[in-house]
């Protein structure tokens, strides 16, 4: 760990909490619908994954074993909000098919995996990313791994502290090399900047108002 670049994240992280209060991120009230909310938010608005999420709770088919015995176009219908619908539904059912033939459709068995070995399981599954995957084991799974995103990328390769091209896991690596292993720094940190990046560091940058002006 750098004592200067851990003193920075530090920092950074102080200053967009005191400016915006904390994120209560990720809105869910189950691990299931975080799960569900992660695959279904790629390439989308969470207002647009709100509307399918409330369409399964409404159908009664918001859980693993409800889902695994709808076919794959009736669960297209009801999350037809999400976009990419058709998509969506086999990537949600293709991880639902996975967790039944692994684990029993049990997300207790699944999270008592080690992080590594399950992360390499979930990005093993077609349609699931390194952000799905890191979002649904940090949010739904309480383990310490990074959620990188675009906002992630824009906000940090402005300030000079990572390099444009970095890859998803040069970045990841960058914050957990220089921050503590802690699921609750880890959950805030991300959900601040996602904030700061709607807010203020558009690709039209907007920095007067920004909480990160200082580090520029």
């Amino acid at each position: 760990m750098s004592k200067s670049k851990a003193k920075t994240l530090l920092d950074m992280y102080q200053k967009m909490l005191d400016a915006l209060g904390t994120q209560q991120w990720w809105p869910g009230e189950t691990p299931f619908e975080v799960i569900i909310g992660a695959i279904l938010t790629q390439n989308t608005n969470w207002t647009n994954v709100e509307k399918a999420i409330k369409n399964l709770k409404a159908a009664g088919k918001l859980g693993p074993h409800e889902i695994h015995q709808l076919s794959e176009a009736e669960l297209a219908q009801l999350i037809r909000p999400s976009g990419f619908f058709n998509v969506k539904a086999k990537r949600v059912k293709t991880f639902i098919n996975w967790l039944f033939s692994h684990y029993k459709g049990d997300l207790t068995y699944l999270f008592d995996r080690g992080l590594t070995a399950l992360r390499e399981e979930l990005l093993s599954i077609k349609g699931i990313g390194p952000e799905t995957a890191d979002s649904i084991l940090l949010y739904a799974g309480n383990h310490p791994t990074f959620v990188v995103d675009a906002y992630t990328y824009r906000i940090f390769s402005r300030h000079g502290l990572i390099p444009e091209e970095s890859s998803y896991g040069e970045m990841k690596d960058f914050f957990e090399d220089n921050l503590p292993k802690d699921v609750q720094l880890y959950n805030e940190y991300h959900a601040l900047l996602v904030n700061i990046g709607k807010r203020y560091c558009k690709p039209k940058q907007s920095c007067e108002q920004c909480p990160l002006k200082d580090f520029l």
